[in-house]
């Protein structure tokens, strides 16, 4: 399943009173982050969970709130937070730029607090409804573990973070050893059952939030593990072969054992072992995952 998170308000003013009395108003409700200058609100508006919403007021000493705003729609991780601007500014080519910039709404100091708590509940309703419609896009309908789209999603994000601090990532590529005969003999909806099954037990090994179990197509996995050497990449991949196995379902057609069994292919990006791309990175892992066949299956094998 994809996670869930509290819904997050962040408020950016750089008056502490103004964040102290919009605080007050929402924190029943909504789980508040507050930053008073506009380097920070960007921090904090870009580090997971991502908020679902942004209180920005304009006039800021260092950046101003269009500024601000113009910067959050320009970047892909914060592009679909909704923004409303918190103003003393009532002028109406002031509201007319901050809606082309890409605000959702504008609320207008001194502000009524029922005006603010109906304006931040639309707004919160729209963007929750909003991602329960991409996690179900995003979520495998047989299994209800993350799909091929998530996966190639969650790759390019992470690919892109190694690039700018360093780290290692590591890539796994599994497949159910002999499915095919499975299904022949057992039944489509035996095979379907196997597959819900063997996805819950590789589901919850990982411990971390950043780690990525997903469906990647037909009785085929993926596990992305940010900032995971070999050595635990090793580590993850025996137990996943060991929660299959622990499932102990019957495969009587199998070659390589007598209950379902998984096949896993490693592959780490680090700095004395480079990918050029996060495709060569999958294609590591792919290759690795033939190996592991190669070698009888009901293994795991590097590259």
């Amino acid at each position: 399943m994809l996670e869930e998170k509290p819904t997050t308000i962040l408020i950016v003013d750089d008056q502490p009173t103004n964040i102290h009395a919009l605080a007050a108003l929402l924190k029943k409700d909504y789980r508040i982050l507050t930053a008073t200058r506009g380097e920070k609100a960007l921090e904090l508006a870009a580090q997971p969970p991502l908020p679902d919403l942004i209180l920005l007021d304009i006039v800021m000493p260092d950046m101003d709130g269009h500024e601000i705003c113009f910067r959050l729609k320009n970047a892909e991780a914060t592009k679909s937070i909704p923004i409303i601007f918190v103003t003393a500014l009532g002028e109406e080519q002031d509201e007319e730029h901050g809606l082309n910039l890409g605000a959702a709404d504008y609320i207008t100091k001194p502000f009524s607090p029922a005006i603010v708590r109906a304006r931040v509940r639309n707004q919160i309703n729209l963007k929750l409804r909003t991602d329960r419609l991409e996690q179900v896009a995003m979520q495998d309908g047989l299994t209800q573990i993350p799909n091929r789209r998530y996966f190639d999603q969650k790759l390019t994000e992470e690919w892109t973070r190694l690039l700018r601090n360093g780290q290692s990532l590591s890539l796994l590529m599994i497949d159910i050893d002999h499915f095919k005969p499975y299904n022949d003999h057992y039944g489509h909806g035996a095979g379907d059952e196997c597959l819900r099954r063997v996805a819950q037990a590789l589901y919850q090994v990982p411990q971390r939030p950043t780690d990525l179990v997903a469906r990647y197509g037909g009785e085929e996995f993926a596990v992305i593990l940010p900032e995971t050497d070999r050595l635990g990449t090793a580590h993850l991949a025996q137990r996943l072969l060991d929660a299959v196995r622990a499932l102990a379902l019957e495969h009587a057609y199998s070659e390589v054992a007598p209950q379902v069994t998984i096949s896993v292919g490693m592959a780490t990006h680090s700095p004395d072992q480079p990918y050029y791309d996060a495709e060569a990175l999958k294609q590591g892992a792919d290759q690795a995952l033939y190996q592991a066949k190669a070698r009888g299956r009901n293994c795991a094998a590097w590259a």
